[in-house]
């Protein structure tokens, strides 16, 4: 850089001469030129990289923000699946026969309780939270636990390694199981 500065000094002195610069100075500064080029190339490269790299960065502190958004109520919603396996199993319960019957306090109840589920359900949905029957599916141990084997027979319309019986539905929270259906699967000849 101080070449460049006496060079400077000296075309500014005298303007109607022609002013030479010697080979030995040219060569110097066409290699200081090219230091500097190659130097500013390298700065330019690690300006860019720094750019991307702290894109990348805020790209994935959103994506992990919404992450923990979504998920942050999975205990919650683990805790409240007790809820819906309940009424499932008060809405199951009652017979056809029993709600045909003149009582008309259970028949108000069954509606009730019914109804308690069916909201749930919406509330569940809203949040993102799907229940997940997997009745007649092939058997997915990411998304089933296998609790009891029935032996492929010619009664079975069911095909082998496919759920026949689902005992607890599962759930999924965002496309995430949150807790896996319990199934009976046709096993395998």
């Amino acid at each position: 850089l101080e070449f460049f500065e006496i060079v400077k000094k000296e075309a500014a002195k005298d303007e109607t001469e022609d002013f030479a610069i010697p080979k030995e100075a040219f060569e110097a500064l066409l290699t200081e030129y090219d230091a500097l080029v190659a130097e500013g190339s390298e700065w330019q490269d690690k300006y860019k990289r720094s750019l991307a790299e702290t894109e990348n960065v805020r790209n994935r502190g959103i994506k992990q923000t919404e992450e923990a958004k979504i998920f942050a109520i999975q205990g919650f919603c683990k805790d409240l699946l007790e809820v819906a396996d309940i009424l499932d199993l008060a809405v199951d319960s009652v017979k056809q026969e029993q709600l045909e019957s003149s009582d008309k306090t259970l028949v108000d109840l069954h509606k009730g309780i019914v109804m308690t589920k069916t909201v749930l359900l919406k509330t569940f949905k809203r949040h993102g939270l799907v229940q997940v029957n997997p009745m007649g599916e092939k058997f997915d141990p990411n998304l089933h636990e296998a609790v009891f084997q029935v032996p492929a027979g010619e009664d079975t319309k069911v095909e082998p390694g496919h759920v026949m019986h689902v005992s607890k539905v599962g759930y999924c929270l965002k496309d995430r199981p949150i807790r896996a259906a319990q199934v009976g699967v046709v096993a395998d000849s």
